[in-house]
């Protein structure tokens, strides 16, 4: 039995967010390859990694995620999930706050009604932060502020990423080493590697 991980950001300029998901992950138990990582907002059903996740997960097997938000911020998806979990007798393990396992019975009532009214506040929450977001952004350009960063180039891209990128598609280091001896962060490898491929195709 494998234990997945799942670490998401809204956008991948959290990057010190997804760092502390991605350790706590490992500390739980999750490697390096049964992590998925991705930055897509958690209102969104139709998510590529997690998508991918839930197509590599054989029944029994183990999802970690630090907080019940990372896997959805909707109420309705969120129920499809559990769903899911109990159809595929699988455990959730949300941090270090408690565990759903579901490998040799369903879920209890008890359970089921805990997980979608924390799912309630969690859609909730989205949607008071979406509102005073918005409403920043009206004011802001209200009184003529220009919004959002310069985007990312491949010529801003530093020489020592080039350095050990040969070394990492070889597989010759893996992704913490990458991050280690670049002193780059994981999303910002990632968003490099992006770059690169759009860059070459």
């Amino acid at each position: 039995m494998t234990i997945w991980g799942y670490a998401r950001c809204s956008t991948n300029e959290l990057k010190q967010n997804i760092d502390s998901q991605i350790r706590e992950l490992k500390e739980l138990g999750c490697k390096d390859e049964t992590i998925y990582i991705e930055w897509e907002s958690g209102i969104k059903e139709d998510r590529k990694e997690l998508d991918k996740l839930f197509n590599a997960i054989q029944d029994y097997d183990t999802i970690v995620v630090v907080s019940l938000d990372r896997l959805s911020r909707s109420l309705l998806h969120f129920c499809k999930l559990i769903n899911i979990i109990e159809q595929r007798h699988l455990k959730l393990i949300v941090g270090k706050s408690f565990v759903v396992d579901c490998t040799n019975k369903k879920m209890d009532i008890m359970t089921e009604t805990l997980l979608k009214v924390i799912s309630i506040f969690n859609e909730l929450e989205r949607n008071m932060i979406c509102s005073r977001v918005q409403r920043g952004v009206n004011n802001a350009r209200a009184k003529g502020v220009k919004l959002g960063r310069p985007k990312t180039t491949y010529d801003d891209i530093p020489t020592i990423f080039f350095h050990f990128l040969p070394m990492y598609n070889n597989k010759t280091i893996n992704l913490t080493q990458f991050s280690d001896v670049t002193h780059l962060s994981i999303p910002t490898i990632y968003k490099y590697c992006e770059i690169v491929k759009n860059k070459r195709v």
